[in-house]
């Protein structure tokens, strides 16, 4: 090897460690002065976030605007499909991703999850005052399913626990939960946005979403691995909004 070529080699390693260094730089002090916090979303995922012509609107955008004011900061959103959400976070094109994310364990050696702000899993809905608690209350009952979802797959699992469990499958999740209505089946297993917005736009004959999830499916905030700061100033603005009641408030006014 020349000389010439040992350097462009040496340049070269140089560049790419200085380019690792730089992907695991505290951001806080060029966010603090710049008062903007860059948010990345996906907008094809209602009601968490969807265009509405040059707007969006939903529970991401909310929460986002809601925690840089408690941060004092200004949300500016760039809007990516989910596929380019992640590298547009890597790659510094935004400081923060809040975009219905779940949790995904291969990621946190570049990416660092704030705490849950939505459980997404599979909850039972039954009508108002019954006496379920859960699913092994179920045994000699029917359950009510969206035939291949994943509450389908969970309710499945349970079957083989308790012998006396009827799973009944419909086409959706809305047919599901008129089975429980019209008494076809003593509760419906179906994700909780689902459950949700059915129950806000059914609210007769009246059911009730139970308390627990039967799986969780948490959404968090992601930041990159080395913005420190930053993700302590995200979860205590998280914290604060939980605490005073302003997080569920957000949540309550697109699903309920």
């Amino acid at each position: 090897m020349t000389a010439g070529w040992r350097l462009v080699c040496v340049l070269g390693g140089l560049l790419l460690l200085l380019a690792g260094c730089g992907s695991g730089e505290d951001t806080w002090a060029r966010i603090e002065a710049s008062g903007v916090l860059r948010v990345g979303v996906d907008p094809t995922f209602p009601p968490f976030a969807l265009a509405e012509g040059a707007d969006v609107r939903g529970i991401d955008v909310d929460l986002a605007r809601a925690l840089a004011d408690e941060m004092g900061l200004e949300a500016q959103f760039t809007y990516f499909g989910y596929d380019g959400l992640y590298d547009a976070l890597t790659t510094g094109q935004v400081d923060a991703l809040i975009s219905a994310l779940v949790v995904v364990p291969d990621r946190t050696a570049d990416v660092a999850y704030t705490g849950s702000y939505y459980d997404a899993g599979q909850f039972l809905i039954a009508p108002a005052g019954s006496d379920l608690t859960g699913m092994a209350d179920l045994d000699g009952r029917a359950l009510a399913v969206e035939l291949g979802a994943l509450g389908h797959v969970e309710a499945l699992e349970w079957q083989r626990r308790l012998p006396g469990l009827s799973v009944i499958t419909y086409g959706s999740v809305d047919e599901a939960l008129a089975a429980v209505a019209a008494g076809e089946a003593a509760a419906a297993l179906v994700d909780s946005v689902s459950g949700r917005l059915y129950l806000r736009d059914h609210p007769t004959p009246r059911l009730a979403l139970l308390a627990e999830p039967v799986t969780s499916e948490p959404y968090a905030i992601a930041v990159r691995i080395g913005d420190r700061t930053l993700h302590r100033e995200l979860s205590a603005a998280l914290a604060a909004l939980e605490a005073n009641g302003e997080l569920e408030r957000i949540v309550a006014r697109w699903l309920d």
